[in-house]
């Protein structure tokens, strides 16, 4: 006989969208509780039938629950977008002077990596509104999407300015350390580029619920 209060667990967790770990941390809370609930209410005499019915009605619905949880994890699958930029980004950028000290960078380059700069500078703004001051203010309804397509123009922009510094290079006799550099910006495009497509998702997830 199936159990109610996994089907409940299990329809929820179909329904939201996040960072694994938090979304599996955060239905197993519910369910423990929705469990704790049911508990109570046989302790009290309470037929279990009844005693399901009785905490599903003081839980609520999973839809009604889905809007609240949904906007928990996108916050935090914002958090792990923007912490991802914000991390991965300068390490490239750090790599890319020191594969051209000496020399200028070509002006192609120059405007790539203007771009991952303002993308760290996103990432770090994103990381302030959803962290501490998250608190005080409500999270802005198209933070997630700024997040995510920061995110995205990040993680082209660092494997075109890899490519376009790697050509350039030739002239200058620098590949030795082009070679790491190339390593880490493919490496850090399919990390950024697969958090963002996750913030997205989740974005979309609370505009539906």
């Amino acid at each position: 006989m199936s159990d109610p209060v996994e089907e409940y667990a299990a329809a929820l967790s179909a329904a939201l969208s996040g960072p694994a770990r938090a979304k599996a941390r955060l239905v197993a809370e519910i369910r423990d509780g929705l469990a704790d609930a049911v508990a109570e209410h046989t302790a009290d005499g309470v037929s279990r039938p009844r005693a399901v019915e009785l905490a599903l009605r003081e839980f609520g619905t999973v839809d009604e629950l889905v809007p609240s949880c949904q906007r928990e994890l996108t916050i935090g699958q914002t958090r792990a977008t923007a912490r991802v930029v914000a991390v991965t980004v300068p390490a490239l950028i750090v790599c890319w002077l020191v594969v051209w000290t000496g020399h200028d960078l070509p002006e192609t380059a120059q405007v790539l990596a203007a771009v991952a700069v303002v993308a760290v500078l996103a990432a770090a703004v994103t990381l302030v509104t959803t962290g501490a001051l998250a608190r005080r203010l409500p999270m802005p309804p198209l933070l997630p999407l700024v997040a995510a397509w920061t995110g995205t123009a990040a993680s082209v922009a660092m494997p075109l300015a890899t490519v376009v510094l790697a050509i350039a290079a030739a002239e200058h006799d620098a590949w030795p350390l082009v070679l790491p550099a190339a390593v880490l910006s493919v490496i850090s495009h399919g990390v950024v580029a697969a958090s963002a497509r996750a913030c997205r998702h989740c974005a979309r997830q609370l505009s539906a619920s």
